[in-house]
């Protein structure tokens, strides 16, 4: 059985892109980059945070310390969390 190659940066921010405009509505029409704060900054609430936490989760089946969330501010931090804990 060959073994899959490992996600791209590339991959991961599109995969995290989408969930976050399939699941945040008032984020589907904005064009997000890795610099793209993605908090309550930018209207996310707590609960739609959460959600987008969970949704990564499953969509990588990787498991993210709760006591990191509030590390995690910009759409490439949660890229980095995807791949620190994807491996």
């Amino acid at each position: 059985m060959a073994e899959k190659a490992p996600l791209t940066r590339e991959e991961v921010t599109e995969r995290i892109v989408k969930l976050i405009h399939d699941y945040v509505p008032q984020l589907a029409d904005e064009e997000l980059t890795e610099e793209s704060v993605v908090n309550r900054d930018m209207g996310i609430d707590s609960m739609n945070f959460i959600l987008v936490i969970c949704k990564i989760e499953g969509e990588f089946s990787i498991k993210i310390p709760q006591e990191e969330w509030d590390h995690y501010s910009r759409l490439g931090d949660l890229v980095d969390a995807v791949l620190k804990y994807k491996k």
